[in-house]
Parts: structure tokens; C-alpha cells; sequence
């Protein structure tokens, strides 16, 4: 009887190392695409709606289309109806919304186009998640449907398409746009960051099963770590904390930035801002951020906040967090980032060998107990953070 692969632990792969990410195409820093990405001025507005679930999918091409034009929106969620962004482009008379959308009912793209300048909305996300996202956001289910069948098959060739007529978005855009602007040759560049990511991961792909499979050495494993916590200069250490209703019931408010704390650790520089945020506040969001509600209601602005932020925050710095959801509030809120990421809870697998759980229960293994370094539990968290990104630095050099 045949047993069921085991599922791999990417850290137990000697080659495994935790990798610093580009911020801006979400990619890490040794397979960024960005250098390919051309800036294309279209006519049309784009519109892409995104699910969550495919924000940091390595090989996604929604943001990749979204960077190449930069007059487009790219909104990440499931009730985005009403979003403000997403409210004013589907609302806007001059530029009417239309569904980039196969199936029944729909008008062919090709033969019979919309007149005159239109925002063009691409939902983003598998089949099933697609669907479920045109379903529960009832202003985009209502718009006109086109569909457009391509001339040529999708190039992505690192994940099979269900179908022969499928494409990856990015090339259901590019083609789009082609035949809403008649120039579909001013749109072909949009492939050049495309084919370089396939190519990169090609061949990540025969670096990493192409060659022979040698004897497990009962040696311990090096510690690999990424090259900017071995350098440890210009390492600014970054604590974010959300207004997030629940999940369930489905809530028509995305999370939202509440409150940015950061640390430089060449110089211990300090910055926070708390936010009040746009939506109301959720009524767990005092006591999960141990923040009072009288100080969150009276914080700045998010755009007050932002300008503050990038006052403080160097082109040639690099962040250092836990995970990637602080990084996305910041991003989603339209603050700046520097272009290299450090995720310091993938570094922390790879010191332990290990998944290290919390930032608070990495920071005990690693035996610090920090005081805090701002507001509420956004302070505790960052000092913990900071504390543990010093610790490694330090156990790094000694190992060196």
C-alpha cells in the first residue's frame, strides 16, 4: 500500500536561508522583478480588486500588472463595495466601470466594446475566490461583463492554466487594454517583468530539485541568515497594530492602520504615531491593543501620520518585522517603505530550526525581557522585536 508524500518543512533544507524582500514587487530581493517593470501611461483606468489570500502568493501577477501602470488602483479585501477608492472609481461618470469577466452573458471585449473611456475592474484571485468575490460585493456583480478570448497561450508556465483559453492577469489586462486602446503593442512590454519572473523561477525550480540527492549529513545544519541582519546596518525595526472588526460575521471595514512604532537600532532612534482611524472603531480594538479609545479617537490623521512616518524613514533603511501584516497595513494605508524587508520571524525559524511561535515566545527562548518602547502592546511587541533582531545580530557575529 503507497503512503502519502510527506509534507516538506522548508527550514529543514540545508539551502533554506530567510530571505530580505523587496517591498515593492513583494518578491525576495534575489528574484525582484522590478528592474523589467516598464511604466506604461493607459488611457483606461484599471481597477484591480485582489483577495487576501492572493496578496503574497510569490508568483501572483496582479501587483506586477498594477506597478506597470501607474495610474491604475490596487485594492486588497473581500467587501471592498465600500471602500472609498473602490466607491469613487465604480461611481465615476466619466470613466463608467466595466467587469473584465468570462461566461454566460457577457459582451465580447473584441467585437463589441464599450464606448468612449471606461474604468475596467480585474478581480484577482483563483477561480473559486474570484467568484466568491464578484458574489458578496453586489456593486461589482452588477456591472457590464466582457470577456475576451486570447489570441495566443498564457506564457505562465510555472503554474498550468485550467484551461487552454486561460491566462494569467496580467496577460488578461494586457490584452484587454490592446483592444480597448487599439494598440495592443503598446501593452507588450507589460510581459517583459512576467517572463522574467517565470524565467527566474524556472530555473530557482532546477537549482533546487535538478540535482543528485545526497546522504542526510548528521552534521548540524549552518545557520543561514539573511545577509542584512549579518551586515546590521541601517536595520530600523517596525511594530504595527490594526482597528479589525471580526472576520465573521463578513465586516464591510478592511483592517486599518492604528497605530506605527519603529526603532532604529544603530542609534535607538524611536517613532510612533497612533491613528484615528476612517471607519468606526471596532469595540475589541482598545483591548487588543491596550490602547484607550479616548487616545486612539484623538490620534492624527492618517495622512498626518504618513507625512510623519516618511520624515522619519531613510530611502537606504531596511525593516525589520514580524511576519508581513504590519508591512501591509503601512502599504494599504499608502505610507512608504523602504524597498528591502526583513521578516524576522522566517530568521527566527531558521536560528531555532524551528518554527518559533510569537515574537513573545521567541524573545523568551532567546532570554530577553525587554522594557517597552511605546504605547500599548504595539510598544511591548516592538521592543521585543528589537531585542531579538540585536540578539540575533550578535549571535550571528559570534558565529562568524
Amino acid at each position: 500500500m503507497q503512503t502519502a508524500p510527506k509534507s516538506v518543512d522548508p527550514t529543514t533544507d540545508p539551502n533554506f536561508e530567510p530571505r530580505s524582500m523587496c517591498m515593492r514587487c513583494m518578491r525576495p530581493q534575489r528574484v525582484c522583478f522590478c528592474a523589467h517593470v516598464p511604466r506604461i501611461d493607459a488611457k483606461t483606468r484599471v481597477l484591480f480588486v485582489q483577495h487576501p489570500r492572493e496578496e503574497f502568493v510569490p508568483i501572483g501577477t496582479a501587483r506586477m500588472a498594477s506597478l506597470c501602470l501607474p495610474t491604475s488602483t490596487l485594492v486588497v479585501g473581500t467587501e471592498v463595495d465600500r471602500d472609498p477608492k473602490v466607491k469613487a472609481l465604480l461611481e465615476d461618470p466619466e470613466r463608467p466601470a466595466v467587469l473584465l469577466w468570462p461566461g454566460p452573458g457577457a459582451r465580447d471585449l473584441a467585437t463589441d466594446p464599450p464606448t468612449g473611456p471606461v474604468t475596467l475592474v480585474v478581480v484577482d484571485g483563483t477561480w473559486a475566490l474570484a467568484k466568491k468575490l464578484v458574489r458578496i460585493n453586489p456593486a461589482i456583480a452588477a456591472l457590464p461583463r466582457y470577456s475576451l478570448a486570447p489570441t495566443e497561450p498564457s506564457e505562465y508556465r510555472i503554474r498550468p492554466e485550467p484551461a487552454d483559453n486561460c491566462v494569467s492577469t496580467l496577460e488578461a489586462v494586457m490584452h484587454a487594454l490592446g483592444v480597448l486602446e487599439n494598440d495592443p503593442a503598446r501593452f507588450r512590454p507589460m510581459m517583459n517583468p512576467f517572463r522574467a519572473m517565470v524565467d527566474m523561477q524556472i530555473e530557482h525550480e532546477a537549482r533546487l530539485h535538478g540535482g543528485r540527492v545526497r546522504a542526510r549529513s548528521k552534521a548540524p545544519r549552518p545557520r543561514k541568515m539573511p545577509f542584512a541582519l549579518r551586515k546590521g546596518k541601517n536595520l530600523v525595526v517596525v511594530m504595527g497594530e490594526a482597528n479589525a472588526w471580526p472576520y465573521r460575521p463578513p465586516s464591510p471595514y478592511p483592517d486599518e492602520l492604528v497605530q506605527w512604532s519603529a526603532v532604529r537600532v544603530d542609534t535607538g532612534e524611536r517613532f510612533e504615531a497612533i491613528v484615528k482611524p476612517r471607519a468606526p472603531l471596532a469595540p475589541s480594538t482598545p483591548v487588543h491593543t491596550r490602547l484607550d479609545r479616548e487616545l486612539i479617537e484623538a490620534g492624527q490623521t492618517p495622512e498626518e501620520a504618513l507625512a510623519s512616518w516618511r520624515s522619519f524613514i531613510r530611502d537606504e533603511d531596511i525593516l525589520v518585522g514580524w511576519g508581513f501584516y504590519a508591512a501591509g497595513l503601512m502599504r494599504s494605508s499608502g505610507g512608504f517603505l523602504p524597498e528591502t524587508y526583513v521578516d524576522l520571524r522566517c530568521a527566527a525559524t531558521q536560528w531555532l530550526r524551528k518554527k518559533p511561535g510569537s515574537v513573545e515566545e521567541f524573545a523568551a527562548t532567546m532570554g530577553v525581557s525587554p522594557v517597552s518602547l511605546g504605547s500599548g502592546r504595539g510598544g511591548v511587541r516592538l521592543a521585543m522585536a528589537h531585542a531579538v533582531t540585536v540578539a540575533l545580530i550578535e549571535g550571528i557575529r559570534a558565529l562568524d
